[in-house]
């Protein structure tokens, strides 16, 4: 199945900025952001394991982490691809830049 596409400027505000650290290597909210993501829902293009890193995109007005993630694979400041879930990998769109 072809992944949904989204343009960096459609994204909201707070994944914008998080696009950004990752191209400068941080810094980050969260502790896990960053942490390698496995990919077990089988909904990005298959690579080995450690290839694919995610993200926290802050929700406003949430208490927790919400739902809201950047994953990102290949070389962590220079990503190939990225993506965004809002439904917390649920679905996932490429993110054009």
């Amino acid at each position: 199945a072809d992944t949904a596409e989204i343009a960096a400027a459609q994204l909201p505000k707070e994944a914008r900025d998080v696009l950004v650290r990752v191209r400068s290597g941080g810094p980050f909210r969260y502790d896990r952001d960053g942490v390698v993501f496995g990919n077990r829902e089988r909904l990005l293009p298959a690579h080995p394991r450690g290839y694919y890193h995610e993200y926290t995109v802050p929700t406003p007005g949430a208490a927790n982490r919400g739902a809201r993630r950047i994953v990102c694979g290949g070389a962590k400041t220079a990503p190939d691809a990225c993506y965004y879930t809002a439904d917390h990998y649920q679905s996932f769109a490429r993110i054009r830049e």
